[in-house]
């Protein structure tokens, strides 16, 4: 997940809510497991918060047990990242590009509901890769036993465990304190949540994940400095430690203390190094400047590549980085490699274009700059700015830890000395392919390694459009068939970004695309389907 600098906005309400320990060595070789909310399905006010809380501790519970069951950070950023409300009712198709989008090899979904003084639990756990039920439980115990209900749901979901019940249970905190935190994670406004942050930690003082909710909800409201004060009291023995140290930093960047920031992520790196924490020290040293002897800006953000070579926003930075220490060349490499990985990030098609405006490919500067523009309208104010100063500051990218798997590119080694354009051909062809068959997650792997090999295939940007938009990313499929019809003008580019534009609710674009479409084919059935459409909308 990209955290713009100023570290306010709804994107924080993805940072923390919780932190699980770090899988065992003996929990290394399994199966990673992803646990849904629960549904309430009598929609009972009494219980709404036990939605959430079954995914938190069943996750617990199933990680105590040697199960390797993903955070809440991952779930929220896949939520994010598919762009589905985190308090949406979801089919198990959905739930299924959920699991896939965190490396899950199954899912766990379940209900919930009050019988006379009895809760209820039912729960599946589904095999993605079969969307078959593995396991199917049901559980009744009393509401006041609500931790024991759920550990015998857990022993059965993974049921070769050793721990006992108490080596299980003795990771929650007491009872109301958990139910504050819960409602915490789940308020809306951020003052509500604080309140019931603060109550958590006033029950139980040691509850250290309360702590990291209570950050970043005071961090969504731009108060830094109370955010900082949050994280003071967890000490060196938490194994929340890291994650704290982790946010402090982003704090201290917040607060514009970079070289508290530098220290933090420093000593981080020496500890618990990962791209995010080299990511971040490189932003440090781009704003406070850099030195070859604490490190150049370019240096932190190499490594933070070198660890993640599928992040767009890593190469970005380092070609940023490099656009700031003048290096037109090192700009150019980097920045074409950051479109590689993400061909519809318009800032990096914008300074990208600048460098090779610096460099003297007139043309090619002017195709990159022309195809930002298609993404944003934002890039023609840019095109206002003194040839000086060309390039905004403050366009560096931080990174939160939240990483979900990387995404799968071509080992170039292997297809350097191959044409990479019949290549990407044959990659966006297995695409549409798999496509057609409903195969979408294949398809998205074979487009993906096309577009590594040629960001501007048209045929895989339309393709990879399609298959977003069928998985109800319309943001992603728009940016994605933009540069389709930017790269060669078709009928059916036209035709799909008209569909993509109904479903994000805008009937002009929608209307002027389908036109377009008919104009360069008459008998465009998808265009002639979208006007349609949007007639019957307007009766």
């Amino acid at each position: 997940m990209r955290v713009r600098p100023d570290l306010t906005g709804a994107a924080l309400t993805l940072s923390i809510a919780l932190t699980t320990p770090a899988p065992t060595a003996a929990q290394a070789g399994g199966e990673r497991i992803l646990v849904m909310p629960f549904e309430n399905v009598t929609r009972d006010g009494k219980i709404f918060w036990l939605s959430e809380a079954a995914a938190v501790l069943l996750t617990d519970d199933l990680n105590a047990m040697g199960a390797r069951a993903i955070t809440r950070e991952e779930r929220r950023e896949a939520f994010d990242r598919l762009q589905v409300p985190p308090a949406a009712a979801l089919s198990d198709a959905t739930v299924m590009r959920l699991g896939q989008l965190v490396g899950a090899a199954a899912v766990v979904v379940g209900t919930l509901r009050l019988d006379n003084d009895g809760l209820v639990i039912e729960a599946r756990q589904i095999v993605i890769e079969t969307a078959r039920v593995r396991y199917s439980v049901s559980e009744r115990g009393p509401l006041s036993a609500l931790f024991a209900n759920f550990e015998r749901v857990a022993r059965k979901l993974a049921p070769t465990t050793s721990r006992t019940v108490e080596e299980v249970e003795r990771q929650h905190p007491p009872p109301a304190a958990f139910e504050s935190y819960i409602k915490g994670l789940l308020a809306e406004n951020p003052k509500t949540a604080i309140g019931y942050l603060r109550s958590a930690i006033d029950q139980h003082p040691s509850f250290d994940r309360a702590r990291l909710a209570l950050w970043a909800a005071y961090s969504e409201q731009g108060d830094h400095q109370l955010a900082l004060n949050a994280l003071t009291p967890i000490g060196s023995a938490s194994p929340m430690r890291a994650r704290a140290q982790f946010l402090l930093g982003m704090s201290q960047l917040a607060l514009g203390r970079n070289d508290q920031a530098f220290d933090t992520y420093k000593a981080l790196s020496e500890t618990h190094p990962s791209p995010a924490v080299f990511n971040n020290l490189g932003v440090v040293q781009l704003r406070r400047g850099g030195t070859p002897q604490t490190g150049l800006p370019t240096f932190y953000f190499d490594k933070a590549a070198n660890l993640d070579s599928s992040d767009p926003d890593l190469f970005f930075n380092l070609g940023y980085a490099y656009w700031a220490a003048r290096d037109t060349g090192a700009t150019i490499y980097w920045l074409r490699e950051a479109v590689r990985r993400n061909v519809a990030d318009g800032e990096a098609h914008y300074v990208l274009g600048t460098a090779l405006t610096a460099a003297g490919n007139t043309a090619e500067a002017n195709r990159e700059k022309e195809l930002a523009r298609r993404l944003s309208s934002t890039f023609a104010d840019w095109d206002k700015r003194p040839a000086s100063d060309a390039v905004p500051k403050g366009l560096e990218r931080l990174k939160d830890d939240v990483a979900l798997p990387p995404a799968k590119h071509p080992d170039m080694a292997q297809t350097g000395q191959r044409d990479q354009r019949e290549l990407a051909g044959f990659y966006a062809e297995r695409g549409r392919r798999l496509y057609e068959e409903e195969n979408d997650r294949g398809a998205m792997d074979e487009l993906n390694r096309a577009l590594f090999l040629s960001p501007y295939h048209p045929e895989a940007n339309l393709w990879l459009g399609r298959v977003h938009l069928r998985g109800g990313r319309v943001q992603d499929a728009i940016g994605a068939l933009k540069i389709a019809v930017w790269s060669t003008e078709s009928a059916a580019a036209h035709a799909a970004l008209a569909a993509a534009y109904v479903e994000a609710k805008d009937p002009d674009a929608a209307r002027a695309e389908a036109t377009r479409a008919l104009a360069l084919d008459a008998g465009s059935i998808e265009a002639k389907q979208v006007l349609e459409r949007l007639r019957e909308a307007d009766r």
